[in-house]
């Protein structure tokens, strides 16, 4: 890890603006994930042609979804709306068991791209149930993930969404209860939801390890060394990237005075620079580094052409694609539709 740019000291307005510089987060960007799910949509168009379906948006970014959509990937929001014999992709977000089964009676051979560190969830969430706790599953409500982890053990699990929600909660047995969570949470808001289960039920028991995913916390990480100095945060992602929404909080909660999520720079209001010195650049984890570097272009083409990276960590996890690419799906499904 290597240290932040030493805080400038206090200024105008105007003296601010007058000394520009970009604080770039590193890490930023595609998480091991993200970048295993869209490689396999790419790999599985090479490998079998268009079209190629996929359950939800692969991961929760605009451009990456267009992109697709232009290679001959086709989004669907339900696995019913698969055409017998086809090929769907399950999203890095993860599935519940029901959707499984049914692909299996839309006879639809299927990969599925879910981030290995959600299926430890998942694996997590069936192996307590097996053992009859109750689960207070932290996350937000209508999100794909949630909905996943909850289809694996429905009648043990309970959503939590956020502090504010403990009280609403209800266990059989206060002895006998585990939390999880969702891995693109706040981590701070995470801790403070678990410190409240803990307020009610002192033996809750915590997973065997941290299930917020690695990239989250330290892309959080450096905007928390970032927010500290910077005047404005520009993040880029989706508004339905529950990691970018958490990186515009972080900021605002780490000191600075402004942050915003845009999906593209055309979407920075010029309004945003008056009186900034500083602006720190992030991304989500779904989100490619071309998008970044034109929020950099931008940036420099109103003076801001001074770019110190700020690195919070280093990441070198890597994750093998998923193992149904090595087969014949197209011959799969087309057996299956003959059966």
């Amino acid at each position: 890890m290597t240290s932040s740019p030493s805080p400038t000291s206090a200024t105008t307005p105007g003296e601010a603006a007058s000394r520009r510089r970009v604080l770039l987060a590193a890490p930023r960007g595609y998480c091991a994930g993200v970048d295993r799910a869209v490689i396999a949509v790419e790999k599985a168009l090479e490998q079998y042609g268009a079209p190629v379906y996929v359950r939800h948006e692969i991961v929760h970014n605009k451009y990456v979804v267009k992109t697709l959509e232009k290679k001959g990937a086709i989004f669907v929001e339900e696995t019913e709306e698969v055409p017998e014999g086809n090929i769907v992709i399950f999203s890095a977000h993860g599935v519940a068991p029901v959707v499984h089964e049914e692909a299996k009676r839309g006879k639809l051979a299927t990969i599925d791209a879910t981030c290995p560190l959600v299926t430890k969830v998942h694996k997590e969430a069936v192996r307590y149930a097996k053992e009859d706790y109750d689960i207070l599953l932290i996350g937000h409500e209508g999100h794909e993930e949630v909905i996943g982890t909850s289809g694996e053990a429905p009648e043990h699990i309970t959503l939590v969404d956020g502090p504010k929600d403990v009280a609403n909660v209800e266990v059989r047995d206060p002895e006998k209860v585990v939390w999880l969570s969702q891995t693109t949470l706040s981590v701070d808001e995470t801790m403070e939801t678990v410190d409240a289960l803990k307020g009610r039920y002192p033996n809750l028991l915590s997973p065997p390890s941290d299930d917020i995913c690695y990239a989250t916390q330290n892309r959080q990480i450096a905007v928390k060394q970032m927010g500290a100095e910077a005047d404005l945060v520009i993040v880029v992602g989706s508004k339905n990237s529950s990691n970018s929404v958490r990186l515009v909080e972080v900021a605002l909660g780490a000191g600075a005075r402004d942050a915003h999520l845009v999906d593209y720079a055309e979407e920075i209001d010029e309004a945003w620079l008056e009186g900034v010195g500083t602006v720190g650049v992030t991304s989500g984890a779904s989100v490619p580094d071309v998008l970044v570097h034109g929020v950099l272009d931008w940036l420099a083409a109103r003076g801001y052409e001074d770019v110190e990276t700020l690195t919070a960590a280093e990441e070198s996890i890597h994750f093998s694609l998923p193992k149904e690419l090595r087969r014949d799906l197209r011959a799969e499904a087309k057996a299956a539709t003959e059966d």
